[in-house]
């Protein structure tokens, strides 16, 4: 009789401690959301201020190049995009019960992965953009070179959405296999 109650009562805190586990699950999915938007757009404002410096600058010398060098601000906004795609997608993807941890880490590196992307793609865009359209001022020939450099850097965020919806997937088919009873 002692045996049994003591099996019973490990048995409800083993149960009691994977509850308790699965209650801290959508905190990281939610955290991935957060991230994905909070880096991207880190990334955007980095981008656009800096690449909007050298246009600015650029400008005064040349204000009939204005409106060809404002690629670099508008390919740097578009990585904000990229971490509110990946914030939705996640955030849509949490349920109200049933989320597990594998679906909440799977989540977190969606996020981190589009976020930190973001991050770095806005730096490198910041950086060559506003050194770009400065020397395309003094010499046009450079421009289609500025632009090869800006979609390469614009593809490091590309890469972070892809693989963003592809662990946000992952994270969906995880939950739903670990629910599934074993045979």
């Amino acid at each position: 009789m002692y045996k049994q109650i003591t099996y019973i009562a490990v048995a409800a805190m083993l149960a009691s401690t994977v509850a308790a586990e699965d209650e801290t699950a959508p905190f990281f999915g939610f955290m991935g959301a957060a991230i994905a938007l909070v880096f991207s757009c880190m990334g955007a404002a980095y981008g656009t201020a800096k690449s909007g410096v050298g246009v600015a600058s650029m400008g005064v010398m040349r204000p009939d190049l204005v409106m060809k060098s404002i690629v670099p601000v508008i390919m740097a906004g578009v990585l904000g995009i990229y971490g509110l795609v990946i914030a939705v997608i996640i955030s849509t993807g949490i349920p109200d019960t049933g989320y597990c941890m594998f679906g909440g880490y799977a989540h977190l590196a969606s996020g981190l992965s589009c976020g930190l992307s973001g991050l770095a793609a806005g730096m490198a865009i910041g950086i060559v953009g506003d050194a770009g359209v400065r020397a395309n001022a003094q010499q046009p020939r450079l421009y289609v070179g500025m632009i090869l450099i800006l979609i390469f850097a614009e593809a490091l965020a590309l890469y972070g959405l892809i693989v963003g919806i592809i662990l946000t997937v992952k994270a969906s088919s995880g939950c739903a296999a670990s629910a599934a009873p074993a045979a």
